[in-house]
C-alpha cells in the first residue's frame, strides 16, 4: 500500500501568516504532497525564545488560520515531545506513530544554509526527502544538493512574523498579511504584554 506523502512544515508560526500558507500550498501542489502538517514548534534550539508567544495561543491561531483549507493541518505533535525540539527526534517519533505516512521535510533556504548545525543532520538527509523553498538572500546551488534534497520554486513571499508583531505594537494594519480569521486574535495576543 502506498504511503500518504505528508509534508512537515516546522516553525514557531509566531504568528502564522499568508506567506506560510502560500508556501505550503505551492509545496503541496508542486511536490505531490497529500497533506502539509504545520508543526508548531515549542522551541527552536537555534533561536532565542525572545518574543515567542506561548504554545497554546500559537496553536490556536494556526488552527483558526488553516480551518477549511484542504490538505493543510495545524499540528501540535512536537509539543508533547521532550525539549529541545530536534527534528531528528520528531521524525523518529512520527515514523513510529504514523507508519502509514511518508514524511517529507520542508525547509527554507535560510535553514538549509545552516543545516549542518542541525542535530543528526546526516541522518535526516539519508532517511528523509527534503524540499527546500527559496528565501530572499539565500541561494541554493541545486547541483550541490545531496540525493533526496531538492529546491521547489514556491516563489518569494516578503512577509515575516517579526514584521507583523512590529506592526501590531505600532497599531498598524495586518489584515493583508494574515488570514482574516486571526486578525483580531493576533492583535489581542501581540498587542499587549501577552507576547513578552
Amino acid at each position: 500500500m502506498e504511503k500518504i506523502r505528508t509534508g512537515l512544515y516546522g516553525g514557531s508560526f509566531n504568528p502564522i501568516h499568508n506567506g506560510h500558507i502560500a508556501i505550503a500550498r505551492q509545496m503541496r501542489e508542486k511536490a505531490g504532497l497529500e497533506e502539509v502538517w504545520f508543526m508548531v514548534s515549542p522551541q527552536n534550539p537555534l533561536k532565542e525564545r525572545g518574543s515567542l508567544l506561548d504554545d497554546t495561543r500559537r496553536m490556536e491561531m494556526a488552527r483558526a488560520a488553516l480551518r477549511g483549507m484542504a490538505g493543510l493541518k495545524a499540528c501540535g505533535y512536537e509539543m508533547s515531545l521532550p525539549l529541545p525540539s530536534y527534528t531528528w527526534r520528531t521524525l523518529q517519533s512520527l515514523w513510529r506513530d504514523f507508519p502509514e505516512r511518508e514524511f517529507v521535510l520542508m525547509i527554507g533556504a535560510d535553514n538549509w544554509a545552516r543545516f549542518g548545525q542541525w542535530y543528526h543532520a546526516a541522518d535526516i538527509v539519508s532517511s528523509c526527502e527534503i524540499l527546500i523553498y527559496p528565501r530572499r538572500g539565500y541561494n541554493v546551488d541545486a547541483r550541490s544538493l545531496p540525493a533526496g534534497a531538492r529546491v521547489v520554486d514556491t516563489g518569494l513571499y516578503d512577509v515575516s512574523s517579526t514584521e507583523i508583531r512590529r506592526l501590531i505594537k505600532e497599531g498598524g494594519d495586518i489584515s493583508s498579511l494574515v488570514p482574516a480569521d486571526i486578525v483580531e486574535m493576533a492583535v489581542r495576543y501581540y498587542g499587549g504584554t501577552a507576547a513578552e
